[in-house]
């Protein structure tokens, strides 16, 4: 009997937990770039999916096609970003991390109280896009379409993110910007700029992450996507949160080990999920507390 066999891991649940990872590298990527530049965790990443999932699903329910419903969709997600930019992050730039955090708290706690209030506990259904779950047999292994497509939309939207660092001038400014702010902006890198292009791309990546997680779960309640936010911030943390390339290795690496032991464990045991992958980020930060994926320090603020 191979291993695959003892933990009941087939073809089936590798493709799955590749998507799933997929998906939280992309929110890995979004949320390391504004830690990148601004040195700031936003904690209110995942209300920003779960705007963009109701606008998904509010589009549904109106009879919008589905390009219109995607079209909604990034611009509630980009928009509600840039406010968060101009609103709560340019005016609180100057004062201490922690005042940032605490920030961060209290627009995800608004965001979500707001979306209780407006659509209720029990939320809205999404299924405009729900033929995206159907299955399709590739060697004999059904795989359904999100799958691929997760696969393929969180690769393109990596190389794409490569390309703007690397081949661009404000790609340029924000790596140097992530590696020492204060310097940067001494050298002449404009800092609103490189923060509300952060910022825009991190949004960009949130509305993305909405359309792929509001296919796998078209329900969508307040707390959507609140578990996966805090289960990628563990492995941002895990790859490293100083660079984009390591925090999105770190994210995708935890949600492959999420979508494989969520295969692998019994249904009566699969409460136990949540425990097995944080107590193994806590086992791996004790021997690499700078992540596994980086091998430079976090660089402090000035």
């Amino acid at each position: 009997m191979t291993m695959l066999a003892i933990w009941n891991i087939d073809w089936q649940t590798i493709a799955d937990a590749t998507a799933l990872g997929g998906v939280y590298a992309l929110m890995a990527v979004g949320i390391g770039l504004v830690f990148g530049v601004l040195r700031l965790v936003n904690f209110a990443y995942g209300q920003l999916v779960m705007a963009g999932a109701f606008s998904l699903a509010l589009a549904s329910q109106w009879g919008w096609p589905q390009w219109a419903g995607i079209g909604l969709c990034f611009a509630v997600v980009l928009a509600l970003s840039m406010l968060m930019d101009r609103l709560v992050f340019r005016p609180l730039r100057g004062h201490s991390p922690a005042v940032m955090l605490v920030a961060t708290f209290a627009v995800a706690f608004l965001l979500q109280s707001i979306a209780l209030l407006w659509f209720g506990p029990l939320g809205k259904i999404a299924t405009s896009l729900a033929y995206l779950n159907r299955p399709i047999t590739i060697s004999h292994v059904d795989i359904r379409k999100i799958t691929i497509v997760a696969v393929v939309v969180a690769a393109l939207c990596l190389v794409a993110l490569a390309l703007l660092l690397e081949r661009t001038t404000v790609g340029l400014h924000m790596r140097a910007s992530s590696m020492d702010f204060q310097t940067a902006r001494m050298l002449g890198v404009r800092a609103n700029r490189v923060i509300a292009m952060a910022v825009l791309v991190s949004g960009a990546l949130a509305a993305v992450v909405a359309v792929m997680l509001t296919v796998q779960n078209p329900l969508v309640t307040p707390d959507f996507a609140l578990r996966d936010t805090i289960i990628v911030l563990a492995g941002v943390v895990l790859g490293g949160m100083n660079r984009p390339i390591p925090a999105t290795l770190g994210g995708f690496a935890i949600g492959f080990a999420s979508g494989l032991l969520g295969g692998a464990l019994p249904t009566n045991q699969s409460q136990y999920l949540p425990t097995f992958l944080f107590a193994a980020v806590i086992l791996v930060l004790l021997v690499r507390p700078g992540g596994i994926f980086t091998r430079a320090r976090l660089v402090e603020r000035v």
